[in-house]
């Protein structure tokens, strides 16, 4: 399957802000997993996908209020029941970078994790680099549920 992208577009309000007048990083994560989530479940069925991880974000700027912001996501990597989203976030405006990070989204049904029969074929090289970083952090969290159970 070819790596389609999902733009989604959200407006920094009052209510978003923290006590810098600044995007809440809290907000910013929600909406993070919130266009990961979508990427995933438009390739799935949303009752069936749920996030495992959230593989970090760094912001490298202020959001201030008013801003408006896009989100370009992606599946980048399919495990056997896990995909893996990447998510770019740059101001709508001006394309100047934001924050990006990386989730690892479960298919599951009854709560069990369900093969989804999904694979996903980079077709450039920024699409591989992506896939790799993916697959990498994807195999280097199954490691670390594996040493919590």
């Amino acid at each position: 399957m070819q790596i389609k992208p999902i733009i989604i577009h959200h407006m920094v309000k009052g209510a978003d802000l923290n006590h810098h007048d600044t995007l809440f990083a809290g907000r910013g994560a929600e909406w993070l997993v919130e266009a990961g989530f979508i990427a995933a479940a438009s390739l799935t069925q949303p009752e069936h996908t749920v996030c495992l991880n959230i593989h970090g974000m760094i912001f490298t700027r202020p959001v201030k209020k008013g801003s408006l912001l896009k989100f370009e996501t992606r599946i980048v990597y399919a495990g056997r029941t896990s995909l893996v989203a990447y998510v770019r976030v740059v101001f709508s405006q001006t394309d100047e970078f934001v924050v990006e990070g990386f989730l690892t989204f479960i298919h599951v049904i009854d709560g069990k994790p369900i093969p989804h029969g999904i694979t996903i074929e980079p077709a450039t090289p920024d699409e591989y680099t992506l896939y790799e970083k993916g697959k990498h952090l994807k195999e280097q969290g199954h490691q670390s549920t594996k040493k919590i159970g």
